[in-house]
């Protein structure tokens, strides 16, 4: 309050100080007819004046559209508004219904499987950790979980195997990855009767790696090595997926996509929405090799990188960038168009990030198999380039914009699609989470439990 404003009379004194004399009765003398119905009209008065001042200010406030001065939330609707948005937040836990009554049971192995692994804060924040965000979420799933293997249709092994990282590069290694889960079954058949009496076949495990279960980046490497036969009649959960015959998927498998911090994305869309200005035509920053060989002796991406840099690098349609930056999510909500080309892998944490930041993702990786197809419609919200269209790829992404790039951008900011991309520790409706379980759920044929309960 300013200080001329302190300095200036109240005029409310002046009605309290007459409201005072009123009900100082034993001071006054016997009142005439005329004073007692003034007397009474001022009571009246400050009756209905307080009655009014409760219900205006007790009056429910519409959420939907809440009262504001000027362009801020007064305080009431504020606070009220920010209840609702923080209760809608809240894990969706209460829909038994959904899957009837589907139970999984997790198994708690030593911490030298899971837990330990955290002490490296990158090992739940990497492309590679969902296999850390899956087990909070079934931990946190209290309608689906089950302490009584005895009542589960299935059994989750909680194992970090992508937590390992170089000290040479900073890359997740898996080199341990078939030892450490084959040392997690052996703790498993020791102590539970559960395994030996299915082979594994009602047992479920994340291989969130370039090649799923088959533990190597290289593809041809990966396919020598094969998946462990230990694991051939399990359940697999994996962001690797082909459209085509693969021994990396010759195993009963739910596609799952990379993990993307949801926290991140929500902190980047705060300072730009999905509907902001996009600057940027073409967006992509990441390794485009000059020289794709590797020391391996294989080409990076096919090469397709490669020629996206030499044809593109000069233009000014494309915002190419080869080196790391902390903030490069800020960069693709600026973009209309942002490229996912294959690197060892099909598959890149840039298709989820593009998605969630409402930029159109290019995929650029023949033969990829995408995650939740029942839930997110790829050919509506995406475009697919072959591998040998590269050079194309500006005359394509114009025609685009010129004709349906607002009904793609509609379907693509839909906000059921981003949240089927994203695990969050508490599992909500919908979300990535959400989404793997409607999978297992049409898996039920592999619970030992039903198949052994009397039928009906």
């Amino acid at each position: 309050m300013m200080a001329s404003e302190l300095q200036k009379p109240i005029k409310k004194n002046r009605g309290f100080y007459v409201k005072m004399r009123i009900l100082h009765k034993g001071r006054q003398p016997e009142k005439s007819l005329f004073f007692r119905y003034y007397q009474w009209i001022l009571w009246f008065s400050f009756t209905l004046y307080f009655l009014t001042s409760f219900f205006i200010t007790n009056k429910p406030i519409t959420l939907s559209k809440p009262r504001a001065s000027g362009s801020k939330l007064s305080l009431p609707s504020r606070v009220l508004f920010e209840s609702v948005n923080k209760t809608s937040q809240q894990p969706y836990l209460k829909n038994s219904a959904m899957f009837k009554d589907l139970k999984i049971f997790i198994y708690e192995l030593p911490s030298e499987y899971n837990e330990n692994w955290l002490s490296n804060k990158r090992c739940s924040n990497h492309l590679f950790a969902s296999e850390v965000a899956i087990h909070r979420a079934l931990l946190n799933a209290d309608d689906f979980r089950t302490f009584d293997p005895n009542e589960a249709d299935l059994f989750f092994v909680p194992v970090y195997v992508s937590c390992n990282f170089s000290t040479v590069n900073g890359f997740p290694t898996i080199v341990h990855a078939r030892s450490l889960l084959f040392s997690a079954i052996q703790f498993i058949t020791k102590n539970y009767p559960f395994w030996n009496r299915s082979q594994g076949f009602d047992h479920i495990f994340v291989a969130s790696h370039d090649y799923g279960a088959c533990f190597h980046a290289m593809e041809d490497r990966a396919i020598d090595n094969g998946i462990p036969e230990f694991l051939m009649n399990s359940i697999l959960l994996q962001t690797f997926g082909a459209n085509y015959k693969h021994p990396c998927q010759d195993v009963e498998n739910v596609l799952i996509p990379p993990y993307i911090s949801p926290e991140s994305i929500r902190k980047t869309l705060e300072k730009a929405p999905l509907t902001g200005n996009r600057d940027i035509m073409v967006f992509f920053r990441g390794k485009m090799e000059v020289h794709p060989k590797n020391v391996s002796g294989k080409f990076y991406s096919k090469r397709v990188r490669t020629e996206i840099w030499r044809r593109y690098k000069g233009d000014r349609r494309f915002y190419l960038q080869r080196h790391r930056f902390t903030g490069y999510q800020s960069e693709i909500t600026r973009s209309v168009f942002c490229l996912c080309p294959l690197g060892w892998a099909p598959w890149s944490p840039r298709l989820v990030e593009s998605v969630a930041l409402g930029c159109v993702p290019v995929i650029i990786a023949d033969g990829i198999r995408l995650p939740f197809s029942s839930a997110v419609k790829w050919s509506e919200i995406s475009l697919t380039v072959a591998e040998r269209e590269v050079g194309k790829l500006g005359q394509i992404l114009e025609h685009v914009a010129a004709t349906n790039l607002s009904t793609i951008q509609k379907n693509l900011w839909d906000p059921a699609v981003r949240r089927a991309l994203l695990f969050n520790d508490h599992m909500q409706r919908g979300d990535a989470t959400w989404q793997i379980l409607t999978s297992l759920y049409k898996k039920l044929n592999r619970s030992y439990r039903r198949s052994r309960a009397p039928s009906q």
